[in-house]
């Protein structure tokens, strides 16, 4: 028996819910497929996913493909018209035991129709998939799917479905788990994290469950949370900021711009003094805390000087890592149908962007010199502190150890120690 081939596009989540397919497909006893997750956060990621499909298809010639995924959600016809696939089979769909039970048939090619997408707006749940590790040493918890929001640019609601949340008690269980499994870290991920809760009894919040897996996980020693909203940051989770050495110092934004006006005409929750107010309240509470964001350049009828505004936001919310997005119109989006910016413009502006980030992590590193760090070591010579600054070591360390290390300078974009 030949294992599937599985590929993975994008985000931190596909890659969870790819582990999640593998353990479902070899409960299937599926035999020698290609799958491919794809995602749709931009026109280019449907292209590379394209591009993946074919390669994929040539390195293992007559094996059935199954391509899944977000693209594969807001846009099956495109995938469905490729002579390289198979089968095309939708975000929920590809969590669902019987889907694979159904794809190991010795005649499943041709059986059904090869498009397998149903309405993902009317889900209602997100659990029945979870997977116990994923990672060696850091393990990535699913606590969310979907989206409530309608950003002009993204198209991710309509490959997700709205916003549900994983049961408090189901999350827990599952992170005991996992600590009984020898995980020091355990990471909370979902698409629109900070909605946790709103669609369970009672109306919980991300704090409430941060709090909760804190108390009753009391062996867990790093409990890391991935990107947020800042504007939906709620009391409990600002607390635990203030009062949880376990909660790590380390906070992905979800900013997306620093321009009033285009963040108005993204139809985000949130303005610039938002933004830096939160900043600055995360750090008074927790002075070695830093920050990530996602940062769009070129958004449609942007000008200069509302880039300038994005670009001085690196400075004025002293963020440490960057992730820029050069603009790319999605159809089926308010943005694509709004007075575009010149490409040229816009991948020069991403590259200010970037060299700003760049440079915001390089004054990161250099304030790190002679200080001691708790690192989480992924290898034997490299681990990441709890702020998530990778750290390279001069000799072996124990793996999948917290290690106490002294650092003694900097190398491209990691400490040394």
């Amino acid at each position: 028996m030949k294992p599937p081939v599985f590929s993975t596009l994008g985000c931190r989540l596909n890659a969870y819910e790819t582990e999640a397919m593998r353990e479902l497909a070899a409960a299937a006893g599926l035999d020698g497929a290609v799958v491919v997750n794809t995602c749709a956060v931009t026109a280019e990621a449907v292209r590379k996913a394209k591009q993946e499909i074919r390669k994929l298809a040539r390195e293992n010639p007559g094996a059935a493909v199954i391509v899944t995924g977000c693209a594969a959600q807001t846009e099956p016809e495109t995938f469905a018209a490729m002579p390289e696939v198979t089968r095309v089979i939708g975000n929920h769909e590809k969590m669902q035991p019987e889907t694979w039970t159904r794809l190991r048939a010795p005649n499943w090619i041709g059986e059904t129709e090869k498009i397998q997408v149903d309405d993902i707006m009317s889900v209602k749940e997100t659990a029945g998939h979870l997977i116990d590790g994923f990672g060696r040493h850091r393990a990535y918890v699913q606590v969310q799917n979907g989206c409530d929001h309608r950003c002009t640019f993204c198209i991710i609601p309509y490959g997700r479905g709205n916003s549900r949340s994983v049961p408090a008690g189901v999350v827990v269980e599952q992170i005991q788990r996992l600590v009984d499994r020898g995980f020091l870290e355990v990471v909370l991920t979902g698409v629109d994290l900070t909605s946790w809760g709103a669609d369970l009894p009672g109306g919980p919040r991300l704090g409430d469950l941060v709090m909760r897996i804190l108390r009753l996980v009391p062996d867990l020693a790093r409990l890391r949370i991935s990107s947020i909203d800042s504007i939906e940051a709620d009391e409990n989770l600002m607390q635990a900021i203030a009062t949880e050495p376990r909660l790590m110092p380390h906070l992905h934004l979800s900013l997306q711009a620093g321009d009033d006006m285009i963040l108005k005409r993204m139809k985000r929750r949130h303005l610039r003094d938002d933004a830096i107010r939160f900043c600055e309240e995360a750090r008074r509470l927790r002075p070695d805390i830093i920050f990530g964001a996602d940062i769009i350049a070129g958004f449609p009828t942007e000008t200069e000087a509302m880039f300038e505004n994005s670009l001085k936001l690196v400075g004025d919310c002293d963020l440490t890592f960057l992730h820029v997005f050069p603009f790319s119109p999605r159809k089926g989006t308010p943005a694509a149908r709004m007075p575009q910016v010149r490409g040229p413009e816009i991948r020069d502006r991403a590259a200010r962007l970037r060299a700003e980030g760049d440079a915001a992590l390089s004054r990161h590193l250099a304030g790190q010199q002679g200080r001691s760090h708790r690192v989480l070591t992924e290898s034997p010579r490299m681990g990441r502190t709890e702020q998530f600054t990778e750290v390279g070591f001069a000799t072996d360390q124990p793996e999948g150890a917290i290690v106490e290390a002294r650092i003694t300078g900097a190398s491209g974009e990691r400490l040394t120690a």
